[in-house]
């Protein structure tokens, strides 16, 4: 692990003896009482308008209608264990976060802090602080060997990250279960570059008191240097695939493209960058930087990919074929997938476009897991309202500080997701891309590009208005470079 965490002090810096920690109510009075209201009136079963942020409201929809979570519990259920074995490369993240946990346990003690470190199912593995505050804390089970999942336990700060991109903050009434309504907490997973699956949480809580406005960046920046690792070995694992694609697309049987676990594509030949619509913007061979790859727009594909994967575990010389519509309105082709494979397992997939070879997939052989999974969907928010759109309804975003508005056929959608980093984050792969301090494009919805009196760029949108998005000075040559011009 690389890079510098600096300190984390929870109450401000002291110049003098009449400045101390801050001790006073977890959010404004006002505020507090207008989230409480709106907690009471959904936990009701009622619908709320007002009162309550975008990210906390996504999140009781999950713990009421998905989870059904009860909402009078004050204690966490124990963690279970898992059937699944966990991949050394998050042996190696939990062990970074051990060791950034206790050192913030330290730094905290005297602030009346708790940081809990828990894995991706958001189970607790460790916990540092301040010991009175450590001991009320295990009275609501905030302690190693509990399980603290949205499913579990409702809203919190470990739950809550392992469901969303970047840090976030669950502050008194903002809880889903009462009875932790006098804690605030913030948390931020970390996850794996290449599926996007969260590996670990980190969180920080204090009881009865507020959590000052430099825990998130703290988090933030020690969440990014545990993720160089798992970038190390992105690298590493689109090395050894993209050699394997290139030792046998020295043996040539069909379009070839190589994937990673997540079913990005990191090397394609000619051909098959064109049956995927990859054209304009196709990987290079050896590109191993997850930003530069692209989730292929075929329905299904994830599915089969997951299937591949999992299916894998057959043999050395498995591969498998399904049939899936590549070009919409197009007649269905054979895809024939291998596995590639190193000392810690499935490191990427080969696929061959019209092939048909080894085992026979059908859409119940992914497992009954896999059968439940929905289309990717972004979650916005309209009045009282989650609303769920698909990737490709979004034609451009635009922020307005850290709100971010979602401009779509139906209308411009609040995101439930703040920060237009994080939306970045979660639509890159979609091939929604940055074009502005301001913007990102759907670079799949721009119909024209015009040019501004003085050389500038803007991208126009195929939508009924005709939209158009500036591109700033700075990413002007990638659009060139992504539409060839």
């Amino acid at each position: 692990m690389t890079g510098r965490i600096p300190p984390l002090v929870l109450a401000p810096e002291r110049s003098g003896s009449r400045n101390v920690a801050p001790r006073g109510p977890l959010v404004a009075a006002s505020s507090a009482r207008e989230v409480a209201r709106a907690w009471e009136d959904f936990a009701a079963g009622n619908e709320v308008r007002t009162g309550v942020r975008p990210e906390i409201l996504a999140s009781w929809y999950r713990c009421r209608d998905r989870y059904g979570v009860d909402s009078t519990l004050d204690v966490a259920p124990g963690a279970g264990s898992g059937a699944e074995s966990p991949r050394v490369d998050d042996g190696v993240v939990f062990t970074a976060l051990g060791g950034l946990g206790a050192m913030a346990g330290r730094e905290i003690e005297r602030d009346g802090g708790v940081v809990t470190v828990a894995d991706s199912r958001g189970r607790v593995l460790g916990a540092w602080g301040d010991s009175s505050a450590r001991r009320r804390a295990e009275l609501h089970n905030l302690a190693p060997w509990s399980s603290w999942s949205e499913a579990c336990t409702g809203t919190n700060g470990m739950g809550t990250s392992l469901e969303v991109d970047g840090p976030v903050t669950v502050t008194g009434p903002e809880h889903w279960c009462q009875g932790f309504h006098d804690w605030a907490c913030a948390g931020i997973s970390v996850r794996d570059v290449v599926t996007g699956a969260p590996v670990a949480s980190i969180n920080i809580s204090r009881w009865n008191a507020s959590l000052p406005p430099l825990v998130l960046p703290w988090l933030t920046e020690a969440v990014a240097c545990v993720e160089q690792v798992i970038r190390r070995r992105a690298a590493y694992e689109a090395d050894v695939v993209v050699a394997a694609f290139e030792a046998r697309a020295a043996r040539p049987r069909g379009a070839l493209v190589a994937m990673d676990r997540g079913g990005s594509v990191i090397a394609a030949d000619d051909e098959a960058a064109v049956a995927l619509g990859l054209t304009g913007a196709a990987p290079v061979v050896g590109t191993c930087a997850t930003a530069a790859r692209r989730v292929p727009d075929v329905p299904g594909l994830p599915e089969v990919v997951r299937w591949a994967i999992e299916r894998s575990g057959c043999g050395p010389d498995w591969c498998g074929h399904a049939r899936l519509a590549v070009c919409p309105g197009e007649a269905e082709v054979p895809l024939t997938l291998w596995p590639v494979v190193d000392g810690q397992g499935v490191v990427g997939l080969l696929c061959a476009v019209g092939v048909a070879d080894g085992e026979a997939y059908s859409p119940g052989d992914a497992g009954d897991q896999a059968s439940d999974v929905l289309p990717r969907r972004v979650i916005g928010v309209r009045d009282d309202r989650l609303v769920l759109l698909t990737p490709s309804e979004i034609r451009y975003a635009e922020a307005d500080r850290n709100t971010v508005w979602l401009v779509t056929e139906r209308g411009r959608i609040q995101s439930a997701t703040r920060g237009l980093d994080n939306v970045e984050r979660a639509l890159a792969p979609f091939g929604i891309r940055r074009v502005h301090r301001r913007y990102l494009v759907n670079l799949r919805r721009v119909a024209e590009i015009e040019r501004g009196p003085r050389g500038e760029l803007f991208l126009v949108t195929d939508g009924r208005s005709h939209e158009g998005v500036p591109v700033s000075r700075r990413h002007a040559p990638d659009v060139r470079r992504r539409f060839g011009i």
